[in-house]
């Protein structure tokens, strides 16, 4: 949508809802200052080293699998 488009759209309302384009705008404007772009942290190795354990007899067939096999 170009600005001559929206322009021309707004100035097609009626002067109540041209106020309420305005608000929104505002909110809009407001919204974004809000929105900090937050800057992703850097992964670091080995971090969940300790936190996933495997059983012993995880690769183990499973019991109620041995018809199919």
């Amino acid at each position: 949508m170009t600005d001559l488009s929206l322009y021309t759209k707004i100035s097609s309302l009626p002067d109540y809802l041209k106020s309420e384009v305005v608000d929104f705008i505002d909110f809009l404007s407001t919204k974004r200052k809000k929105e900090k772009p937050g800057k992703k942290k850097d992964r670091v190795f080995g971090y969940a080293k300790g936190k996933i354990t495997l059983k012993p007899d995880f690769d183990d067939p499973v019991d109620d699998f041995k018809e199919y096999m």
